[in-house]
């Protein structure tokens, strides 16, 4: 099982301490076999940089545990983004770049949006972006016009809409064939009505918070999707799309 969705280190927006002591205990309860760490939100070069580290350290000490996202904030000067989501992915390894709509008030079609979607393509990664709770810049169907431009991109709708927004997740995912979702804080039925239209290859199993692990695991195991569809959720699309093995 590989978990795309989950954070280390300090939240300075929502106020959360992300701990890899949390992570680990999350592997070993749940028979977890990766887990992709983004940092926290953080809003300066300096606060972000030092968690990107963190993550990096992660990865180093344990190999194929845990993989990097990066997210810093995309209102960062634009050589200081670009410099640091390139350290990121050429020198640290990581596999992909996050865009928090709500923590960095930010749009993804907006000027500073754009530029994650541009390196993005230029790196060969994917951009996971936060959806649901933030709106409008976290509405999924702002995804519709981003992807449109950027069809090389693989891009995950984090939370699928996080059930207030979750109506636009299934229009998206219809619309534009690079568009993906994680399925934190997405209700079961949901799940199981989109992996019958869809495919369940275009969604992932994540936690956000790893004491959520139980609760998102329980959900695909008895939402009632066949075994083809739950190994696809559970490690499947992720191994496709980030290019990684649990």
């Amino acid at each position: 099982m590989i978990d795309v969705h989950a954070h280390y280190g300090w939240d300075y927006v929502f106020d959360e301490d992300f701990t890899l002591e949390e992570q680990q205990a999350k592997h070993a309860e749940f028979g977890i076999g990766a887990t992709i760490l983004q940092p926290a939100s953080c809003h300066d070069l300096e606060r972000v940089s030092a968690q990107h580290d963190a993550i990096a350290a992660a990865t180093r000490i344990f190999p194929g545990k845990f993989y990097g996202m990066a997210n810093p904030n995309p209102h960062l000067r634009d050589d200081i983004y670009e410099a640091e989501l390139r350290r990121c992915v050429e020198e640290l390894g990581f596999v992909g770049v996050k865009v928090h709509t709500f923590a960095h008030a930010v749009h993804p079609g907006g000027r500073d949006g754009t530029k994650v979607f541009e390196l993005a393509r230029q790196l060969g990664i994917p951009v996971m972006v936060h959806t649901g709770a933030g709106i409008p810049f976290a509405n999924p169907s702002n995804l519709i016009e981003v992807a449109e431009r950027f069809p090389e991109v693989p891009i995950v709708m984090a939370h699928c809409g996080m059930m207030i927004m979750a109506g636009e997740t299934i229009l998206a995912l219809r619309k534009c064939k690079n568009l993906y979702a994680d399925i934190t804080w997405t209700a079961g039925f949901q799940i199981k009505h989109w992996a019958d239209e869809v495919g369940a290859d275009r969604f992932m199993f994540g936690t956000d918070h790893a004491d959520n692990c139980g609760t998102e695991l329980a959900k695909i195991r008895t939402c009632g999707l066949n075994e083809e569809q739950q190994a696809q959720i559970l490690h499947g699309t992720a191994e496709r799309i980030y290019g990684i093995r649990a």
